[in-house]
């Protein structure tokens, strides 16, 4: 489809629209920019696909950047990728530099989203072009790869693994098809729900599930926050924001987005990593004012901003190419793609060359909507902290159970999956496991099992998993590398434990 038929002013807006909605999403606490596109998701079942995706990437790329909002003004990350910001972001505002330290963030995400488009526009079609030619084998090694990742950068080194399989094994309920390797029977299933498992859990009820429905519970067993001092804060008048204050933090911006984008092509990272990685390593090579972060360094909040935003084009490149999501939101954008019965992956790019330019649009005009509408009406969105939860959570539990319905044109099972995957993912957030690498995991769990089945059926050994191609073979150094990384950084967390321990002692 030629881009020009994608192009409209519909298009235009509804990028404007999903930007704004984003921005108020990132910047009320505890609702993120991947619960705004799981909870929206259902909205773009009538919409063509670049409408569609043209709304969802501005939620996208609004929710990231409406973030440091709170961050700022609350000291709580309205998105885990904002964590950093909190640093020196909150300290400017309890001197009033409050509305500086939001613009500086502000300009910051700006170019970390630009930086990392031009990545995406410019390595998303060779990476696809290349994998292409991607045997089963190689196909089955990169979601392997995938997984390891997982263990080696998430949260811990078992936890990430263990919810990436954990997500695998839910993946795999249903009945086990003969084209793919099967014999026909149904796994996994009691006998009563067969009739309703037959083809496994619906992806999309599952999404909003674990991301809409939870996230109103996680909210309400915390109950609201209210910060009195706040409104002192929103008020503040202190030093005025300059452009000034960019002189000199070309090496920070360049480095820190191209961290963001970086950690956006490794599956199921997240934000939050990126974030603080830029800015510890800020905080490292800084020379002129190192004691001056965690006090309200503008430096800090450039590093932590346009490294979050960075994730943004960079979380794209894998699922458009290789069709595995760089992160949680990304995840759910798989769902906008099956709604219009379109497959990511290596084939994407060139058989829809007008979708693929339409959403390197979508994304360009979502980053320059961020950036106007946060600079001209930055004290009304930040009055949007002030917003009690009580009225807010009961329209987004409406939203989950009305999307949940309709999103397989009124199935009622849908909604109880939403329901009962809503308590699983406040589960998994008790145990402290990672989310983002469980549905990462549903998500690939079907191809990891065609994809090996197939293999075997081809080639009849386990050997040609080693000996295929010098793809295969660079994949399993990845693959080593990667759980010698998830163990060394497990060893390194576990001495500075007992380092604070025996401080403490």
């Amino acid at each position: 489809m030629d881009v020009l038929a994608l192009i409209s002013p519909a298009f235009f807006g509804l990028v404007a629209a999903g930007t704004v909605i984003g921005i108020f999403f990132g910047a009320i606490p505890g609702l993120t920019a991947t619960m705004a596109v799981a909870v929206c998701l259902p909205l773009t079942y009538s919409m063509g696909l670049g409408t569609g995706l043209a709304f969802l990437l501005g939620l996208y790329v609004g929710g990231i950047s409406g973030g440091l909002v709170p961050a700022v003004l609350l000291n709580i990350p309205g998105t885990p990728s904002s964590i950093a910001t909190t640093f020196d972001g909150y300290p400017m505002a309890r001197r009033g530099e409050g509305e500086r330290a939001l613009k500086i963030g502000i300009c910051a995400s700006l170019f970390g989203g630009l930086f990392s488009l031009v990545v995406l526009y410019l390595f998303a079609p060779p990476l696809a072009d290349f994998a292409i030619k991607f045997s089963f084998v190689e196909k089955f090694l990169i979601i392997l790869l995938a997984l390891t990742l997982l263990a080696a950068l998430g949260s811990g080194m078992l936890t990430g693994l263990f919810s990436g399989v954990l997500g695998m094994f839910v993946s795999l309920v249903g009945v086990y098809d003969i084209n793919n390797g099967g014999n026909g029977d149904i796994r996994l299933v009691p006998g009563f729900l067969e009739t309703w498992l037959e083809s496994g859990f619906s992806l999309l009820p599952v999404l909003i599930g674990v991301f809409g429905l939870t996230a109103v519970l996680i909210e309400a067993e915390h109950g609201v926050r209210e910060d009195a001092a706040t409104k002192k804060l929103l008020l503040a008048s202190g030093k005025p924001f300059r452009l000034s204050v960019f002189r000199g933090q070309w090496v920070n911006l360049l480095r820190s987005s191209a961290i963001g984008t970086f950690v956006g092509l490794l599956p199921g990272i997240g934000g939050s990593a990126a974030s603080i990685l830029a800015y510890s390593q800020e905080k490292t090579f800084n020379r002129k004012e190192p004691d001056a972060f965690g006090k309200g360094a503008p430096s800090g909040i450039i590093a932590s901003e346009s490294a979050n935003n960075g994730l943004t084009g960079g979380a794209l490149i894998p699922l458009l190419s290789l069709g595995i999501p760089g992160d949680a939101t990304t995840a759910i954008l798989i769902g906008a793609f099956t709604l219009q019965g379109i497959q990511v992956g290596p084939l994407f790019i060139g058989d829809n060359p007008g979708v693929w330019q339409a959403i390197v649009i979508a994304m360009l005009f979502a980053n320059l909507c961020m950036v106007l509408v946060m600079l001209f009406a930055i004290r009304p969105i930040a009055r949007v902290v002030m917003v009690p939860k009580y009225l807010l959570l009961p329209i987004i539990l409406m939203m989950c159970v009305v999307g949940a319905y309709t999103i397989n044109s009124g199935v009622m099972f849908d909604v109880w999956t939403m329901l009962a995957f809503g308590v699983f993912g406040w589960l998994i957030y008790k145990l402290r496991l990672d989310m983002a690498p469980f549905v990462i995991g549903f998500i690939l769990g079907p191809s990891a099992e065609v994809y090996f089945v197939k293999s075997l059926e081809s080639f009849g050994t386990l050997t040609i998993f080693f000996t295929k191609s010098w793809i295969a073979m660079l994949l399993w150094v990845l693959i080593l590398a990667s759980v010698t990384a998830s163990v060394a950084i497990a060893r390194a967390g576990a001495r500075r434990a007992r380092m604070a321990a025996a401080a403490e002692a």
